[in-house]
């Protein structure tokens, strides 16, 4: 370690990471350097869940306890090796060059950036306003509890078996619970976000009592589970697989398997427990990008509570 800084080498980069020993997790004790060490140890599956995504960063410069930036533009000065991809934002005239993750060396960097969370696009940047992700997120209103979770999720694959998809569930990272599935790139946002309603509905039907698609928050049962197809409009972003959280206990959105899920407890999965269960399992979302599924019955789905005279909630709408 030289001065307040130390080098770490990435592949075919080094990567200078200052600070190092600057306390990030106090729950934990974890510093800097521990958070670029949990991310080494996960490396092929974070760069799995980024790679060639525009990708907001949720940086902390001071540590948890300072102020957090959310930040799209990768800033001047960044590495000639670094990637970006550009997106624009026709209502504002405005565009960003945001990170475009492809290898390791890239999260390393955006660590040293004092990046603790990764939130990609549900798309690439080979064309970035067609989907290639459509998510599923469940999540909990304040008083629902995660037995909720645990209940509705297997609702989750049953509809998601009959539509012949593989889902691939992971935590949140908080209390809720987010199942990816890879589609084909076919369909702008407000399709996939139509056909995540339609899909969302159908489990509210199936799960009555548990689950809520109301758009106005106040309007929600406390005690519901929200599926949030919000989360597949232009622009949101939730925490990436493998990423970090900025909590005390820094926690990991993980990949779990379905059989885990009736035993579940989120809290388990931080960045001391999650290098030992990737060695020992590896990548449970490694096969994600297999096969992409076609949205065509959602979006008859759609059509028919369309015709029935369910509303789709205009995106800005909402909360």
């Amino acid at each position: 370690m030289a001065g307040n800084a130390t080098i770490i080498e990435v592949g075919d980069y080094d990567v200078r990471v200052s600070n190092p020993d600057r306390i990030y997790f106090p729950e934990l004790g974890a510093t800097k350097l521990d958070l670029v060490e949990y991310y080494l140890a996960v490396s092929d599956g974070i760069v799995r869940a980024l790679r060639e995504r525009p990708c907001m960063l949720h940086r902390f410069p001071s540590g948890l306890s300072g102020e957090k930036v959310h930040q799209k533009r990768v800033p001047n000065g960044a590495p000639p090796w670094l990637e970006t991809v550009r997106v624009k934002f026709p209502r504002y005239h405005r565009h960003a060059d945001e990170l475009c993750v492809t290898k390791p060396a890239d999260v390393i960097w955006a660590v040293q950036m004092s990046t603790v969370e990764f939130h990609p696009w549900n798309s690439r940047r080979a064309d970035t306003e067609r989907p290639d992700e459509w998510r599923i997120d469940l999540d909990p209103m304040p008083d629902c509890p995660f037995g909720t979770v645990r209940r509705v999720a297997p609702v989750v694959r049953e509809v998601l078996a009959e539509l012949g998809m593989t889902g691939y569930p992971k935590t949140s990272g908080g209390t809720g619970l987010h199942v990816y599935v890879r589609i084909e790139p076919r369909w702008g946002f407000a399709d996939v976000r139509r056909a995540a309603l339609a899909f969302a509905r159908e489990v509210e039907r199936r799960a009555s009592g548990d689950v809520t698609t109301t758009w106005w928050r106040r309007d929600r049962d406390p005690r519901a589970l929200f599926v949030d197809y919000n989360q597949n409009a232009r622009d949101h972003t939730i925490a990436s697989a493998y990423s970090v959280r900025g909590v005390p206990s820094a926690t990991v959105s993980t990949p779990v398997t379905w059989d885990e899920i009736p035993d579940l407890d989120p809290r388990d999965f931080t960045i001391r427990t999650v290098p030992a269960r990737f060695a020992a399992l590896g990548d449970l979302h490694g096969s994600i990008d297999d096969h992409q599924h076609s949205l065509d019955t959602l979006l008859e789905w759609a059509d028919r509570d369309e015709k029935a005279g369910l509303e789709t909630p205009a995106e800005n709408s909402g909360e």
